[in-house]
């Protein structure tokens, strides 16, 4: 055996060398810089030139910026402000068309004085959303409903609602408050209940038509226990025959009928007088939580072992994603009522809503059918091991699972369908971008203004995109138990 001893071991060190400090390049904001801007010759290379680019743009548009104009009743107006405060020849941005018009961009030519219902509805609306987004964090939900609330009521005395309703709001967002402070499940019923209320409190008319449509569920409901203890293999059938056939000839006449003996109306608002954000919210938020579960069942349908249903499933999917929207858009405007007997009238935003429900659908189907493909084939073997039904399993284990995988899919597709309720305009409808700029633009006071809406409106929209991007990151965090 070899004598050698350690110190004659170039690589065995005997001794401690002394603690240092770590070196300036190493550290800080300059190891920050070495690391993201300008670890290689190529990183460096777009570095300069992203900082080149951003001085460009500083340099062209900043005066443009600087000299903006906040308050002028017309475009004319603005540039003699700019010529009078910087010098002749001097240009700046006229964002007193923003503050002249900011109620069209809203709320499009919905009737001024009933401002305060889709103000209130955008309130309901978040209260309805708590329980679903934000179930397991109090904190933020808390700072949620307290922030709406606040905001809510506040703009709704800023547009002289009526005392009644203005009591009503802030019953039920405060109440919605203190509910989900003891248990944010309870809000669930009133999270079912709110799509009809919402669709109430935006277009008016009497509230007996929405109270008989939680009718036709109800007798479904009574149909299936009853069919259950009969023939439980056609119970589901019976209950959907049962609620379709009480919408379809029994709800409108007694809708009717109890309107006729207690009014429980409210001013109607037609659907041409929707616009701006209003529009594109309820069209957004109405296919968002539309094309989700029914891109889940057209995903499971597409997994089926059936050949009928799983060839049914596949020659929807790809003919919508074969189609352009703005042709399934034409379709629901011009075409759809042909299908229909004559004398029926179909709300135009309820077709369009059906169309962009089933556009969106058929994509989100793709996004969780790749979910479903990655899981391992032993999750669905122990699914089997446990002796649980299809229903079962894809409930407690497959879905959850290929839900999570497919977050980052799911959200960019809510994402894209609702930059594409702008395309809307196309069918005669007032969306925020194209046709209410043209609206505006009409007017003599603002005949030439032409950026600073679409840079408004990107803004608006980028901020609701991001917004939705940043929950799904946030979401993905709180579900990734991979490695805990």
């Amino acid at each position: 055996m070899s004598e050698t001893g350690a110190q004659t071991v170039a690589y065995v060190r005997d001794t401690m060398l002394p603690a240092a400090p770590a070196p300036q390049a190493e550290s800080g904001a300059i190891r920050w810089l070495r690391e993201n801007l300008f670890s290689g010759p190529v990183n460096t290379i777009l570095t300069l030139l992203g900082i080149g680019i951003v001085y460009f743009l500083i340099v062209t548009f900043w005066d443009w910026l600087a000299h903006s104009v906040w308050n002028a009743g017309s475009l004319s107006e603005c540039r003699e402000i700019i010529a009078a405060t910087w010098g002749e020849g001097a240009r700046g941005a006229c964002w007193a068309v923003i503050r002249d018009r900011w109620n069209q961009y809203v709320f499009g030519f919905y009737p001024r004085d009933l401002y305060w219902r889709p103000t209130m509805t955008m309130g309901l609306m978040m209260v309805a959303l708590a329980p679903v987004l934000f179930a397991p964090e109090r904190r933020i939900r808390r700072i949620l409903l307290v922030i709406t609330a606040a905001v809510t009521l506040v703009s709704m005395i800023a547009l002289s609602a009526p005392a009644g309703w203005l009591l009503f709001a802030a019953v039920m967002l405060i109440g919605g408050l203190v509910i989900s402070e003891r248990n944010v499940l309870w809000l669930l019923p009133f999270s079912v209940v709110f799509p009809l209320l919402g669709v109430w409190l935006l277009w008016g008319g009497s509230l007996w038509g929405p109270i008989f449509v939680l009718v036709g569920p109800a007798l479904g409901w009574l149909a299936y226990r009853a069919m259950l203890r009969v023939l439980p293999a056609a119970s589901v059938i019976v209950a959907i025959i049962v609620t379709l056939l009480f919408w379809l000839t029994l709800a409108g006449e007694a809708a009717r009928d109890a309107e006729n003996l207690l009014s429980l109306s409210i001013q109607s608002v037609r659907s041409d007088r929707f616009g701006g954000f209003l529009l594109s919210v309820t069209i957004g938020v109405s296919g968002i939580s539309l094309s989700l579960p029914l891109g889940i069942m057209l995903a499971l349908a597409r997994q089926s072992n059936m050949f009928l249903i799983k060839s049914l499933a596949v020659v929807f999917i790809e003919f919508i994603r074969g189609v352009p929207l703005i042709t399934l858009l034409f379709v629901a405007s011009l075409l759809l009522n042909y299908f229909l007997p004559p004398g029926t009238t179909f709300d135009i935003i309820l077709r369009v809503i059906i169309m962009v429900t089933l556009f969106a659908a058929a994509y989100m189907a793709e996004v969780i059918r790749g979910g479903l493909a990655a899981l391992p084939k032993g999750q669905y073997e122990a699914a089997d091991a446990l002796g649980l039904d299809y229903w079962k399993a894809q409930r407690l284990i497959v879905l959850p699972q290929a839900l999570k995988i497919s977050i980052p899919g799911i959200v960019s597709t809510f994402i894209g369908m609702f930059k594409d309720t702008t395309l809307v305009t196309f069918v005669g409808l007032y969306d925020p971008l194209k046709s209410m700029s043209d609206a505006v633009r009409a007017s003599t006071d603002w005949k030439g203004i032409y950026w600073e809406p679409y840079i408004f409106v990107g803004a608006i929209f980028f901020l609701i995109c991001f917004g939705m991007s940043r929950y799904s990151m946030y979401l993905e965090r709180r579900l990734q138990r991979d490695h805990r």
